[in-house]
């Protein structure tokens, strides 16, 4: 059916490649792109024997004429961008130049200052637009399926809904005294960020984690929640009809925030530069150099993920309910894919947003979110590879 240039070797990657080579009938042709070739020459190795073609190259994705020319080289249909965030928008820049669909799992983010917002990429929508083709941002699991989940729920079971609370929950243990579950950098710009919720047409912000409670999840028991940002909050506060409230919430160790704590203390996760003997290094780049290599945590972990939201609203007049959510085992992924659970319940939902793509299932001229397409043929696919989803009618509320 099509041709994948696939940006990125890392854990993300390398599921998601993993599942585009279980569909060769939809994904006959793949080229697999890295700063570092030797990575994505690994991840081909893996997969001798696939009916899907692989080939490899190496690209500096930050340089937009190099983008350019591969996708000439190679002509694929779709642009699968699983890089950095920092380098969204020169792919899509080349994504542009060339004629391609594009698709992301996480919204651009410049390198000198965390912010997590769309506005940079969806002033790309009238460029996109005008020139026929289809960006399709955050197809990853949140931003991802949470916006799909949000929008079956919409679409099947509520007239108005007025409050989501999105609980992210990780329940695997890798052995490690810390590390983090995917790229370090992202990871801990992301916690270290005040968080922010939408109330009432407003944002309210709230020191980091300084908002907590405790949660009662299907499978993996109780577990400490914290109130932090996350981009696809932005999106869904504009695409879901009636909404007041919405949240999002993620699980931390006591071990693992007292870790953190002393970084930060020492200055540690800072991403201003410093000079030291006679370089000017970025104390984030020196800890992430340091930690545990995500991708290697894959044979160490053990647990589940409870991925999942949380809703309340009105169905004819009437007050509802609904929790819908993912049960991922982390061995179990493992055992597929050769990846833990973090990267599969992102790795899984970026094949699906370019399989939907490719069939023109999803395919319309103009940059979108998730949430702004028909959920129903995305949920069928969870179901269909790997990511079965379950639901809950009267799920116990976060106040």
């Amino acid at each position: 059916m099509g041709k994948a240039l696939i940006i990125g070797a890392g854990g993300v990657a390398s599921v998601a490649i993993h599942k585009c080579c279980q569909n060769p009938d939809i994904f006959e042709e793949i080229c697999i792109a890295s700063r570092t070739v030797e990575k994505c020459d690994a991840i081909k190795k893996k997969l001798v024997g696939s009916r899907t073609k692989i080939q490899t190259a190496q690209l500096d994705a930050d340089n937009t004429e190099m983008v350019i020319d591969l996708i000439k080289s190679f002509k694929p249909d779709i642009v699968i961008n699983l890089a950095l965030p920092y380098q969204d928008l020169t792919i899509m820049d080349a994504c542009l130049a060339t004629g391609v669909d594009y698709l992301d799992t996480a919204n651009y983010e410049p390198l000198d200052i965390a912010k997590f917002e769309y506005k940079w990429q969806w002033a790309y929508r009238e460029k996109f637009a005008q020139a026929g083709l289809t960006a399709l941002l955050g197809s990853g699991f949140d931003p991802g399926v949470t916006g799909v989940f949000c929008a079956y729920a919409q679409k099947h079971y509520f007239d108005e809904i007025h409050s989501i609370d999105i609980v992210d929950a990780n329940a695997g243990d890798h052995g490690y005294p810390f590390a983090t579950n995917f790229n370090p950098e992202i990871n801990i710009r992301e916690i270290t960020a005040n968080g922010r919720y939408f109330e009432n047409g407003s944002w309210v912000e709230t020191a980091p984690l300084s908002l907590k409670k405790v949660y009662d999840l299907p499978e993996i028991g109780p577990k400490s929640i914290y109130l932090m940002y996350h981009e696809e909050l932005e999106s869904l506060a504009i695409h879901i009809k009636g909404i007041k409230k919405i949240r999002f919430w993620m699980t931390f160790s006591d071990n693992y925030l007292n870790h953190l704590k002393v970084l930060e203390n020492v200055g540690m996760t800072s991403i201003e530069p410093i000079e030291f003997e006679g370089q000017q290094i970025v104390p984030l780049h020196f800890l992430k150099a340091v930690l545990p290599d995500p991708a290697s945590l894959g044979p160490r972990t053990k647990g589940k993920t409870n991925i999942g939201c949380i809703m309340q609203g009105l169905k004819d007049g009437k007050p509802k309910t609904y929790y819908v959510y993912n049960i991922c085992d982390h061995q179990e992924c493992y055992a597929e894919v050769g990846s833990q659970a973090i990267s599969y319940t992102t790795g899984v939902p970026a094949m699906i947003g370019a399989m939907l793509i490719l069939k023109g299932i999803w395919k319309k001229p103009g940059v979108f979110n998730v949430e702004e397409f028909d959920p129903d043929p995305f949920m069928e696919a969870l179901n269909q590879y790997g990511l079965p989803w379950q639901e809950s009618f009267s799920p116990t509320l976060l106040d």
